[in-house]
């Protein structure tokens, strides 16, 4: 058994802003099923404290870099076993807004103050030092906020392994270097062999310099981090760590997402029962205002509105989807100028176009239900959730070949349709064309009901569960522990 402390700024259900979160509410749970003793521990923000309640107070922390005594209360992750760990700090994130912004969508200007804290109080916690009584095995560390907890324990003698998770490395952490000599850290780490990156101080340097292990969220975007385009000046060091770098494809809880138990769907379906998917296609086009026509192909998405997911390639293509008879639902918030762009396009097209610019979890799920096909053009992806639930509720998706797209979608061809393995649509160039291609392909397919059928049966058939990636993490904790050993018996 290995005792896993799992360091993360935000888990589901307790608070979430994006993919971080899905993972951080399941794959400890599912390392838990596995026989390991697995502590998720996050800052206690007010969203969290009421989600793990009830709570127990366990111990209180003086620790330098903090402007007030720290807190550890101890609860549950909701809907699991898993222990709770929350960092009670009141003047860092017992605040309105969300984990990283005010209410106005600004960032909070003494960010690295409340994750520097974080992450002190979660070294305390892995080097045994908070009187928890608990000896840590390896402390996973996930994205740029936890990034300095591998650096903190690196001159202890008796320090637990430590694994750093990348899973988006557009977000890396950066602050000006008046406030790195604010945070009261050694001098040596404003080097570029440490945390300097290019006149600024990097919390995920952090992670990448000094964990133990080095994981990212699927095999191809382990690969891509290590190229320029996609290593945001960092692939040079990811380069140099490739041997203790792995890429893990994501899970889905399979429970939350499930066609067959979904309540938030207006009809239960499964790969056997197919034609119940129907009913939610008419409750979803009713949802967003479209015309109810059963045999008009409906195109979903679902994201944040941004460049980075492609959603201005659907804008571009919103006249030939027109004239394809199609119709499209989004659901989602982000740059004001694809908003409004999207508003246009609605009150143009009311019947064709609905968009709900929301965050909004029951529409989500419908729409994944409701959905004919699930378009997912991002010019880059580190994992992707959205691909795996369109997989598991029978709506094939359109994405392009990057990241963890490419390592879970396998495109229909004449071969792939032939040996049953074919789950969706690929296209490779970021353009509006190639992507039109593609959704010409699915249409296409659409058309043809035994081979659309066996695509969608291809689908929610295979295992998305977080099972297989549980057993991969074991892998790169056992691997860790072994390096970290290694480095102490020198």
């Amino acid at each position: 058994m290995i005792n896993v402390l799992f360091a993360t700024s935000e888990a589901h259900p307790l608070i979430k802003t994006g993919g971080l979160a899905d993972v951080s509410g399941s794959l400890p749970a599912a390392l838990l099923a596995a026989g390991h003793d697995v502590r998720l521990v996050l800052p206690a923000y007010p969203q969290a404290i009421t989600g793990a309640s009830p709570l127990t107070q366990l111990a209180t922390l003086t620790l330098t870099g903090c402007n007030d005594p720290v807190t550890i209360l101890e609860g549950h992750l909701p809907g699991s076993n898993v222990t709770v760990y929350l960092i009670d700090a009141p003047d860092y994130f017992r605040r309105e807004g969300g984990p990283y912004s005010q209410p106005d969508g600004n960032d909070w200007p003494d960010n690295a103050d409340r994750f520097a804290c974080f992450c002190r109080a979660v070294t305390s916690i892995a080097l045994n030092q908070a009187g928890l009584d608990w000896a840590v095995d390896i402390v996973h560390c996930n994205d740029w906020q936890t990034g300095l907890i591998p650096a903190m324990l690196v001159d202890s003698r008796q320090r637990p392994a430590s694994v750093f998770t990348i899973h988006n490395l557009a977000y890396q952490g950066l602050f000006d270097q008046s406030q790195f000599h604010n945070l009261d850290l050694p001098a040596s780490w404003w080097s570029m062999h440490q945390m300097e990156f290019h006149g600024q101080f990097s919390f995920v340097k952090g992670g990448l310099v000094n964990a133990d292990w080095l994981t990212t969220v699927s095999p191809t975007y382990a690969r891509e981090i290590c190229t320029p385009q996609y290593g945001y000046g960092l692939e040079g060091l990811l380069s140099h760590r490739s041997g203790e770098l792995t890429g893990i494809l994501n899970g889905i809880d399979t429970d939350i997402w499930n066609p067959e138990k979904d309540p938030l769907i207006a009809k239960n379906y499964s790969a056997k029962t197919l034609e119940r998917k129907r009913q939610n296609k008419a409750a979803l086009q009713r949802t967003m205002g479209l015309a109810v026509e059963a045999n008009t192909p409906l195109l979903g998405h679902v994201g944040r509105l941004v460049e980075q997911k492609g959603v201005d390639l659907i804008l571009d293509l919103l006249p030939a989807l027109a004239r394809r008879g199609a119709q499209l639902a989004i659901i989602g918030t982000g740059d004001r100028h694809l908003e409004s762009a999207l508003r246009k396009a609605s009150r143009h097209l009311p019947e064709q176009i609905g968009v709900a610019l929301r965050y909004d979890e029951s529409l989500s799920h419908l729409l994944e239900a409701g959905s004919d096909i699930f378009l997912m053009p991002s010019r880059f992806e580190p994992c992707g959730l959205n691909q795996l639930y369109s997989l598991r509720y029978g709506t094939p998706p359109v994405v392009r070949h990057t990241g963890g797209l490419a390592d879970s979608i396998i495109a229909a061809t004449p071969a792939t349709m032939a040996r049953k393995t074919a789950n969706g649509f690929v296209f490779n160039d970021t353009t509006s064309s190639s992507l039109l291609d593609a959704i010409d392909d699915a249409l296409t397919v659409y058309h043809d009901p035994d081979n659309w059928r066996q695509i969608i049966q291809t689908g929610m058939t295979t295992d998305h569960s977080w099972n297989k990636s549980a057993t991969h993490y074991i892998s790169v904790y056992e691997k860790a522990i072994d390096r970290n050993d290694n480095k102490l018996n020198l």
